[in-house]
C-alpha cells in the first residue's frame, strides 16, 4: 500500500464544525471557515466559491453544499458527515480512521460527494 501524505486533505470546515478539529488532526490541512473571514458569516456559495478557487474540499453536516454540487458539479468535493449530532472528539476519529478512503475520494475525479456514518 502507497504512504499518502496528509497535505493531500485540504478541507474547508463549516461553520457548524468546531475549529477544535485543526487541532485535533494537526497533520491535515484543515481550514475552519471563520479564518476565511473572521467577522463575517459566509454564505453556502461563498464558501462554495473559495474552496474551489483554492482547490479545498468542504467538510459538512448540512446537505445544502450537495445541493449546490447538483447545480454547479465539482470542485470542490464534499465530505458529508452523516453522523447526527457528535462532538469533535468523534468527528476527528472518524475522519482519522477514515483518512486512505478520503484521500481515495479526493484523488477519484468522478466521485462529488463522499458520505460518512459513524
Amino acid at each position: 500500500m502507497a504512504i499518502i501524505a496528509s497535505y493531500e486533505i485540504r478541507i474547508i470546515t463549516d461553520e457548524n464544525i468546531s475549529w477544535r478539529l485543526k487541532k485535533l488532526l494537526p497533520s491535515w490541512d484543515i481550514l475552519p471557515v471563520n479564518e476565511i473571514a473572521p467577522h463575517e458569516r459566509l454564505s453556502d456559495i461563498r464558501i462554495w466559491q473559495f474552496a474551489k478557487a483554492n482547490g479545498y474540499s468542504i467538510l459538512t453536516f448540512d446537505e445544502d453544499f450537495r445541493e449546490l454540487q447538483n447545480l454547479y458539479s465539482f470542485p470542490p468535493k464534499i465530505i458529508w458527515l452523516r453522523t447526527g449530532n457528535v462532538n469533535t472528539k468523534a468527528i476527528s476519529d472518524l475522519l482519522s480512521r477514515s483518512r486512505n478512503s478520503i484521500v481515495q475520494f479526493i484523488q477519484d475525479y468522478s466521485l462529488g460527494v463522499f458520505e460518512l456514518y459513524l
